[in-house]
């Protein structure tokens, strides 16, 4: 299996890919519209970095709920913790 590569970005990146003020992420984490560990994760309290791939999806897909949870089904299946392990 190929490993897919996720980009993180920071607040001010992530508001400009969805054309928003960066005061808004912090709006959608509380609505939960962004999702934590997935469209999102924290590196301390003070720190969150933004998955792109799945920003990028998620404004291409807001109509089309279904299809946004495709790319997180492929997003969490890529994570290391839930690859299969490989018998010898």
């Amino acid at each position: 299996m190929t490993a897919i590569r996720f980009e993180f970005i920071d607040k001010h990146e992530a508001a400009a890919l969805l054309k928003v003020h960066p005061g808004t992420l912090n709006r959608y984490r509380q609505e939960g519209k962004l999702i934590e560990g997935v469209h999102y994760t924290r590196l301390s309290s003070q720190t969150i970095r933004y998955n792109k791939a799945l920003l990028e999806d998620w404004v291409i897909n807001r109509d089309d709920p279904a299809a946004h949870r495709r790319a997180i089904e492929v997003y969490l299946a890529s994570l290391l913790g839930n690859q299969s392990k490989k018998k010898n």
